[in-house]
C-alpha cells in the first residue's frame, strides 16, 4: 500500500535528557481510488504520525505523554 505523509506542524520539546527536539506531526495519506483522472489523488487515513527533526519515530499516547521510541527519552511538549 502507498502511504504519503503531510506535514500538520512542528513544535520544540523537552526531552528528559534535557535536549531540546523538534517533532513534527503528520497526517498519513493514501491514493483516492475514487477519482481515476489520470493524476495522483490522497485521501486522509484519520492517523496521525509523530517524528523527530531526523525521522526517529515518537510514540504520542492518548495522555499527551510523548516518547522516542528507540531511545525511550521522554518529551513534553509545546
Amino acid at each position: 500500500m502507498s502511504l504519503k505523509l503531510q506535514l500538520l506542524q512542528s513544535f520544540s520539546a523537552r526531552g528528559s535528557d534535557g535536549a531540546t527536539y523538534k517533532v513534527r506531526a503528520y497526517e498519513r495519506l493514501v491514493p483516492d481510488p475514487s477519482l481515476n483522472d489520470g493524476q495522483e489523488h490522497w485521501q486522509s487515513t484519520g492517523v496521525l504520525e509523530y517524528r523527530l527533526e531526523d525521522g526517529a519515530l515518537v510514540d504520542a499516547r492518548a495522555d499527551g505523554s510523548m516518547q522516542v521510541v528507540r531511545s525511550g527519552v521522554q518529551l513534553t511538549g509545546p
